[in-house]
C-alpha cells in the first residue's frame, strides 16, 4: 500500500480534529508539524505522534520530509504558508477559504501548477457521503430542474477582540469563515449567478451577519444567510421542479439527507454516519487523487476554487468591505 507522509503547518482547534482523523489512515505517515513556537509543536506532535516538530514554518517547509501538508492557520496567512510548502516541493491541502481575495487564489493555483504539484482546498463539505448523495439524487433528475435553493449557516458567537473571527488583519468576517459553504452548494449545483443582491452588517472592519441572493435568468435563485449574531438551524433545501431535497441541521456536516417528491412524499432517506469525525472523507480524496497522479480533486477543482472566490469577492464589493493587505 502506497503510504505519504504528511505535515501540518498550526495548531490549533482544526488542526487537532484534523489530525485526530489522519491518525486513523492506513495511508497516512505522520511525518512533521509545525507551529510559531517549538513547545507548542513538541504538544502536538506527542499528542498525534508526529515524529518531526519545528516552531518555525519556514524550517518546517524547508528541513521536514513532509510530501503533502495541510495548512489550518489564520485565512490572512494562508497564501504565504501554502506559497512557502509549495516553494519546497510539497502538495498542498489548504483550509478554506483558500485566500482572501481571487487574485491571490489564482496567483497560488498558477503556481502549484507551475511547480507541477497537488494543491486542494479542504472543502470537506465536498467530499462527504450524504453530499455526495444529493448531488447523485440531481443528477438523476429526481427532482428536476433546481429552482430554489435556501442555505444557511449562521452561529451566535460571542464578540471577542483576540479571536481570529473578528480581527480583519487575521481574515476575519463571516462571509469567509462561514458564507464560503453555502455559496459553494448554490455555486455546485447552479453555477455562476447572473445578479447578486446582499447586505452585511459591518462592525469592526468586517461582516458580522450578511443576507445574499443569487438570481439565475431561467428563474432559480437561492437565498443565504450567514452570521455570528444570531443562531439559525444551517440546514439546506434544494428544491425542484419534480421534488426537493433537504440536508438536516449543519447542512455542511450532516449524517442525513431526505428525498421528498413534489407533494412532500419521502422518497429516499440516507443516513451515514462519520467513521471518525468527517474529515476522514477529505482525506481519503487526497490520497485517491495522490495514488492516481492527480494534480487536482474532480470532487473540489481549481476552477470552482476561484470561482466562489470571485463571488465572495463581489458579495465584499457591494459592502465596501476590505481585509488588511487587500
Amino acid at each position: 500500500m502506497q503510504k505519504y507522509k504528511w505535515g501540518v503547518i498550526g495548531t490549533g482547534k482544526i488542526a487537532h480534529t484534523f489530525a485526530a482523523a489522519l491518525k486513523h489512515s492506513e495511508k497516512a505517515e505522520l511525518c512533521a508539524v509545525a507551529s510559531r513556537t517549538d513547545e507548542r509543536a513538541k504538544k502536538f506532535a506527542e499528542e498525534f505522534g508526529f515524529s518531526e516538530y519545528y516552531g518555525s514554518y519556514r524550517e518546517f517547509a524547508e528541513k521536514s520530509d513532509a510530501e503533502i501538508v495541510y495548512i489550518a492557520t489564520p485565512m490572512a496567512s494562508h497564501f504565504d504558508d501554502a506559497w512557502l510548502c509549495l516553494e519546497n516541493g510539497k502538495n498542498v491541502l489548504c483550509e478554506k477559504s483558500l485566500t482572501i481575495n481571487s487574485a491571490q487564489t489564482k496567483k497560488l493555483l498558477a503556481f502549484a501548477k507551475e511547480k507541477d504539484l497537488f494543491f486542494m482546498e479542504a472543502m470537506w463539505m465536498k467530499c462527504r457521503p450524504v453530499y455526495k448523495k444529493m448531488k447523485e439524487w440531481i443528477a438523476a433528475g429526481l427532482i428536476g430542474d433546481i429552482e430554489y435553493i435556501k442555505v444557511d449557516f449562521s452561529n451566535f458567537i460571542p464578540y471577542d477582540p483576540n479571536d481570529r473571527l473578528f480581527r480583519a488583519d487575521c481574515g476575519g468576517g463571516c462571509l469567509l469563515d462561514l458564507g464560503i459553504y453555502p455559496i459553494t452548494l448554490t455555486h455546485d449545483l447552479l453555477g455562476m449567478p447572473d445578479e447578486i443582491i446582499s447586505s452585511a452588517h459591518m462592525m469592526y472592519g468586517i461582516d458580522m451577519s450578511n443576507t445574499i441572493i443569487f438570481r439565475y435568468k431561467n428563474g432559480a435563485f437561492s437565498s443565504m444567510d450567514n452570521g455570528f449574531e444570531i443562531q439559525l438551524r444551517n440546514n439546506a433545501v434544494i428544491s425542484g421542479t419534480k421534488g426537493f431535497i433537504t440536508l438536516g441541521n449543519w447542512f455542511h456536516c450532516t449524517h442525513e439527507g431526505i428525498l421528498y417528491d413534489r407533494s412532500g412524499k419521502e422518497a429516499e432517506r440516507f443516513v451515514r454516519k462519520d467513521d471518525i469525525n468527517g474529515y476522514e472523507y477529505e482525506i481519503a480524496e487526497v490520497h485517491g487523487c495522490l495514488d492516481v497522479g492527480l494534480k487536482e480533486s474532480p470532487l473540489v477543482p481549481h476552477s470552482d476554487t476561484i470561482a466562489v472566490m470571485e463571488l465572495m469577492d463581489q458579495c465584499r464589493a457591494q459592502w465596501g468591505m476590505k481585509l488588511a493587505n487587500e
